[in-house]
């Protein structure tokens, strides 16, 4: 299984770009891949989603930096030599569709299944089958990012966002929801809190 994590230039598939991706196998998270790119000519730029991930615009115009297309078929290769391809993370659909945008963009073909493991469902039903009201607002789901990683007791992702930051902190939410222990060395002083 792989998590997977994206930054962007905003939430529109067919206006934004990718800007960079970062994944970790989990089972063996040492293999893990985080690559940046320039953006593709034309491609929007949202000011509130450069602040969150940090990168400036003179970053992501660079044309020194590979393009989009090389990004995804780079990540795409890594990917193919990983045990499996089952994509998880938080909000992922929202990364694999990126990715596939990106390659289709490109004219790559993309073995990404539709079928994917969301962090936000696994947090939702742990809370459920402890007794433990997930958060709303407006009557919907408000358990974000930075909720699951309370929960499970890890620090939030540091900010700006950063791909692989954002696969390293999830891969662990995952782990800590399913077996009940740490995966990554830096975590495994931190309490889970339901132990």
């Amino acid at each position: 299984m792989i998590v997977l994590d994206v930054e962007t230039t905003g939430t529109d598939l067919a206006k934004n770009s990718l800007v960079s991706i970062g994944a970790v196998e989990f089972s063996h998270p040492e293999a893990q891949f985080y690559e940046e790119c320039r953006i593709w000519d034309g491609a929007h730029i949202d000011p509130v989603a450069l602040e969150r991930n940090g990168f400036s615009e003179e970053q992501i115009k660079d044309a020194r930096k590979q393009s989009e297309g090389e990004m995804a078929a780079n990540f795409l290769k890594w990917l193919g030599e990983r045990d499996d391809m089952v994509i998880l993370g938080h909000n992922v659909d929202f990364d694999v569709s990126f990715v596939k945008a990106a390659a289709q963009r490109s004219g790559i073909s993309t073995p990404l299944s539709k079928r994917i493991v969301d962090l936000h469902s696994v947090t939702f039903y742990h809370m459920l089958r402890r007794g433990v009201a997930p958060p709303l607002e407006n009557r919907k789901s408000n358990l974000d990012s930075d909720k699951v990683m309370e929960y499970v007791g890890i620090p939030t992702e540091s900010k700006p966002h950063n791909g692989l930051n954002g696969a390293i902190w999830e891969a662990e939410a995952f782990q800590r929801l399913i077996y009940d222990r740490a995966l990554f060395p830096e975590f495994c002083k931190l309490l889970i809190p339901w132990l």
